[in-house]
């Protein structure tokens, strides 16, 4: 385990949640290297709407989707150092609601800033 002091979020980053609580209120991971505040929170989105759906089964009511995913599934909100800030909090329900309509919805790796790094970038990230 790494001890040493995480550096200081430069430009805007997400936070994703493990809700199962295997963590505690602490982050997972934060993912940094997001070019804008939107791209992050574009990303953000989507994470949630893909955690939402991987909790959804057949026949569920939205209440039940949301027990689901607050028991298993993860959160994630977007920071930026310039006050611009996206949580699930206004949208969660709706997700619940109705099913996604699209891959695009919960494509959240094509946002992924991570996959542009090399191995050496990639270390450290998310301890």
């Amino acid at each position: 385990m790494n001890d040493s002091p995480k550096p200081a979020p430069t430009g805007p980053f997400v936070r994703i949640k493990d809700l199962s609580g295997g963590n505690g209120d602490e982050p997972v991971e934060e993912i940094r290297g997001f070019l804008t505040a939107a791209d992050a929170a574009t990303f953000a989105r989507r994470y949630v709407r893909d955690s939402i759906e991987r909790c959804r089964a057949p026949g569920m009511d939205a209440e039940a989707v949301l027990a689901a995913w607050f028991a298993f599934g993860e959160d994630a909100e977007a920071l930026d150092l310039d006050g611009e800030h996206w949580t699930s909090a206004a949208e969660i329900r709706n997700f619940a609601a109705k099913p996604a309509r699209g891959r695009t919805e919960r494509d959240w790796r094509a946002l992924d800033p991570r996959k542009h790094m090399t191995e050496d970038e990639d270390e450290g990230e998310g301890e």
